[in-house]
């Protein structure tokens, strides 16, 4: 995952860099006559009005450009081959809970790789633990203002922390957020729950310390552990049940009350699977504070249901002949896509919506949502119950910007095995709607 040569992949035609005769192959040797150690680097100076390079070719010349930008101009058009300009920085933890040490064997190599890298968390939305960086690369961070920062608390006990993420360095976390927090950056924060380890009193101690910093921290979403089947030799931990459930949400509730009467925001946030777990209703939109934490699957399907009902009642009728059409998805989001699938119905009868619930044996039946559903499953699970004239999977099954499941099955292998199109639905209500009424752009 090494690139030392800062190669560029792309030069966007008629971009500044494109006019300037800069090409793809090309390397970036310095930016201002300065060496460039990450890709942050390379922003500083792409923000100035003029910008002077050293371009090395692929015959081995290099060569001075000044670019000189305008007021239009954002950028100059280069996208690198690797997005950092830098080796991605491995995870010194040894999570308890971590989901890769419980990915079986013989899957693609990159997905046994541990990041930890700040700079994805700021360009890509990753979550980090901030135990993996020196004290000047935090101020580098601070100095270069990257900003929201996503946090991977777990907890702010620091021996407990140290315990859970085996890492020494992990019991400074209050003091990292603190002077992220007073440098003026904003941060988003996460607990993977344990049970028996960090709820309970923990989860109260730990919501009660980073509410303490709003609003420079903005959110905190509270996630169940995921446990595979392959965790032999792993730290022992349980699954949450549905009491468990229940006590959880009932302890997030209390305090999102408490925090809205002080601050007018809701603060914290427990992930749908809560819900789902306890056989409670979600929650209204109005809770979710705008969905800030969808990524963490705080409030995906209460938006979901109210993108879809909205497109649904603005949506005329259609001269149909009678279709069938498969949906497949995890335990935990069936029930809703079967009552979207009622609504949409009564609408268009001559449309018939079928869903199936896949069972995760893949990675063990513990792990209910569909965004760790593999192709194998899809193929004999779908293939013993049969398809309809067309499946729609949601996209969060395929590895991000690829048509690969996570185990290598692909996306042309399933479609020919069912012998079925399959189309691949984006996030939101209208991209569902759309799917069912098979109307490819809208």
């Amino acid at each position: 995952m090494s690139n030392d040569t800062h190669k560029i992949a792309y030069v966007r035609p008629g971009s500044l860099a494109d006019t300037a005769g800069i090409r793809a192959g090309d390397t970036i040797l310095k930016a201002g006559g300065r060496d460039l150690k990450d890709i942050f680097d390379y922003y500083y100076y792409e923000e100035n009005t003029s910008l002077d390079l050293t371009i090395g070719h692929p015959d081995g010349t290099s060569q001075e450009y000044h670019i000189t930008k305008s007021d239009d101009d954002t950028d100059i058009g280069i996208t690198f081959e690797n997005g950092l300009l830098d080796d991605y920085r491995s995870c010194a933890n040894h999570c308890m809970f971590c989901f890769i040490d419980q990915m079986p064997p013989g899957m693609r190599e990159t997905l046994y790789f541990k990041d930890d890298d700040t700079r994805l968390s700021f360009l890509q939305g990753n979550y980090v633990t901030l135990t993996n960086m020196s004290d000047e690369e935090l101020q580098r961070v601070i100095d270069y203002r990257l900003s929201p920062i996503n946090v991977s608390v777990h907890t702010t006990n620091p021996d407990l922390r140290v315990r859970m993420l085996a890492n020494k360095n992990a019991s400074r976390i209050i003091e990292r957020i603190r002077k992220i927090a007073d440098a003026g950056l904003t941060m988003n924060t996460q607990i993977v729950l344990c049970k028996g380890i960090n709820d309970g009193a923990e989860l109260d101690r730990t919501i009660s310390d980073l509410v303490s910093f709003y609003p420079q921290v903005c959110s905190l979403s509270v996630v169940p552990v995921g446990l595979t089947k392959f965790r032999k030799g792993l730290y022992h931990l349980e699954p949450f049940d549905k009491t468990d459930a229940e006590q959880v949400i009932d302890q997030i509730e209390g305090w999102q009350k408490r925090i809205y009467e002080k601050y007018g925001e809701h603060f914290v946030f427990a992930s749908d699977e809560w819900y789902l777990t306890a056989g409670r209703d979600l929650p209204s939109e109005e809770i979710y504070d705008g969905f800030g934490q969808l990524e963490n699957g705080v409030g995906m399907l209460r938006l979901l249901i109210g993108e879809f009902k909205e497109a649904l009642s603005s949506e005329g009728p259609h001269p149909f002949k009678r279709k069938s059409v498969t949906i497949a998805t995890g335990v935990l989001a069936a029930p809703f896509l079967r009552q979207l699938a009622g609504i949409f119905m009564k609408k268009y009868p001559r449309i018939k919506v079928e869903v199936v619930t896949i069972i995760n044996h893949y990675f063990g039946e513990q792990i209910t949502v569909s965004g760790l559903i593999t192709g194998t499953d899809l193929k004999e699970q779908l293939c013993e119950h049969g398809v309809n004239d067309r499946l729609l999977i949601p996209v969060n099954m395929l590895r991000s910007n690829e048509q690969v499941f996570l185990d290598d099955v692909t996306l042309d292998e399933l479609s020919e095995t069912l012998q079925v199109p399959v189309t691949v639905v984006k996030s939101s209500g209208q991209d569902l709607l759309n799917a069912l009424l098979d109307i490819k752009e809208k």
